[in-house]
Order: structure tokens, then C-alpha cells, then sequence
């Protein structure tokens, strides 16, 4: 969200975090295509001219399910991402680090490969970094031994870029970083989405730009501080947000 409001600032936004039922890796893949029609049928009600899915785990099981149930366009983060690490690296080795899900669902090694087939791909998954983030835990100690523990053998690989398969991840990007060293570039989805989702709107002429600055919508599903207190520190901004009572699906 906030490369789309640097990139495109007339552009409303209605963000929904799904806060009461992360993190999405470990839950099936099924579990997670329930979850992610339910929010997407609340968001249609404010008739938007586009959906992001704004998470690996649901772009990689759920983006073509969606597809196929609304007729606006709908936006993944997982090829954005690929392309912009296709674009970086010079040694063709690409670290993916993710929840189990996205993982698990070779989602990010697939897009890389149809881009380029001889990609040399090593891919991790984080399951511990999601509850850091959820907590607001981005720099400690703690943060730093469990990022340490979970991704320093990934520096015995030749690898250049390591895309941050995960929206959550780009909190934890300094402490990463600071893990994989300066000879690793640290590849997040966001740019290139921004510019996927204004490449898009721009063909349907439906790019908004002398519309005023718009004032974006915020929901979520669980605990109303924490997401306020971390969007406000992510964003630099005060934000209005609206708690959203939200129960599990039946997906029996």
C-alpha cells in the first residue's frame, strides 16, 4: 500500500488486514481461498475498479479462483515480484523466503522459470517471521537470532537477490539485511506491483489524476491497536480504521 500511494497519490485505497486469522502459511490451501472470497465479496460493497491481493500466500492459491468470480481486474504480488528479481540478479542464483504456503506451492519458483528457465532458485520458508511482525517486533535481539537462525545457511548459495515472499517481510528487511549481507539485494513485490496495477489502469483509462487526494479506508479483522499503531508507523500518517467482527467460514 504505501508504494501504491507514493506511485499513484490520487488513487483511493481500501485496505483490509486480515489480522484475527494470520498468519496464512501454515493453514490450507483451502482454508485460505475461503478466507480470501469472504474478503473479497465485503470489499466488492465499495464497487472498486481493481482488487490487489496483497499477499503470497492467497496470490499463490487463491488469485485465479477470484479471477474468475469478479469482473474488475485482479492483481497478484507473486510475478510482480519474479520479474523485478529476473531484472537484478546478475549471477542467476535467487534466494525466495516465505511462509510455508507460498513455499510450499512452488508458486515463486514457477514464475521465475517461465521468465527465465535456467534460474537457479532456493527457496526457505519463515514460518517464525510472521508472529515477530504481527507483534510489532520488527528490531531486538530475539528478532535478530530467530531471522539468523532461520536463513544464514541460505549465504553458502551464490545467490544475488532474495525476494521477500512475504508482505509482512519488508518490516524485518533491516535485521535480513544485516543477515544475508550488503551483496544480497533484498527484492519486495511493491514496486513492481505499482507499476502492474498503474500499467492496468492506464489501458482502461480509468487512472485516476485530477481526482483530489483521496482519503483511504481501513479494516481489520482482529486487534484494532496493534494494526493502527504498525500501519501509522509504516505509513507515517494517522490513519481512521474500522474494526471488522469477522468469523471463520465454513469450508466443510
Amino acid at each position: 500500500m504505501k508504494e501504491v500511494m507514493r506511485q499513484l497519490p490520487r488513487e483511493k485505497i481500501i485496505y483490509f488486514g486480515d489480522t484475527a486469522r494470520t498468519p496464512y502459511g501454515p493453514r490450507s490451501a483451502e482454508e485460505v481461498q475461503a478466507f480470501t472470497r469472504e474478503i473479497v465479496d465485503y470489499l466488492i460493497q465499495f464497487q472498486p475498479k481493481m482488487i490487489v491481493i496483497a499477499c503470497n500466500t492467497a496470490t499463490a492459491v487463491a488469485l485465479y479462483d477470484i479471477r474468475s468470480r469478479v469482473s474488475i481486474p485482479v492483481v497478484g504480488v507473486i510475478n510482480p515480484g519474479a520479474r523485478a528479481a529476473i531484472g537484478r540478479t546478475t549471477t542467476g542464483w535467487i534466494g525466495v523466503i516465505g511462509t510455508a504456503g507460498t513455499i510450499n506451492s512452488g508458486a515463486y519458483e514457477n514464475a521465475l522459470r517461465e521468465l527465465t528457465p535456467n534460474v537457479q532458485v532456493v527457496s526457505e520458508a519463515c514460518p517464525k517471521f510472521v508472529p515477530l511482525v504481527e507483534q510489532g517486533n520488527f528490531r531486538s535481539q530475539e528478532t535478530y537470532e530467530v531471522v539468523r537462525s532461520s536463513i544464514e545457511h541460505l549465504r553458502t548459495y551464490p545467490m544475488d537477490c532474495l525476494i521477500l515472499g512475504c508482505t509482512h517481510y519488508p518490516f524485518l528487511s533491516e535485521t535480513i539485511s544485516e543477515v544475508m549481507g550488503s551483496e544480497v539485494t533484498l527484492i519486495s513485490s511493491a514496486e513492481e506491483t505499482a507499476r502492474e496495477i498503474s500499467t492496468i489502469l492506464q489501458e482502461k483509462r480509468e487512472l485516476a489524476t485530477n481526482d483530489p487526494v483521496p482519503v483511504h479506508q481501513f479494516f481489520c479483522s482482529g486487534d484494532p491497536y496493534m494494526f493502527k499503531q504498525i500501519a501509522q508507523q509504516w505509513l507515517g500518517e494517522q490513519i481512521d480504521l474500522t474494526p471488522v467482527v469477522w468469523q471463520v467460514p465454513n469450508i466443510s
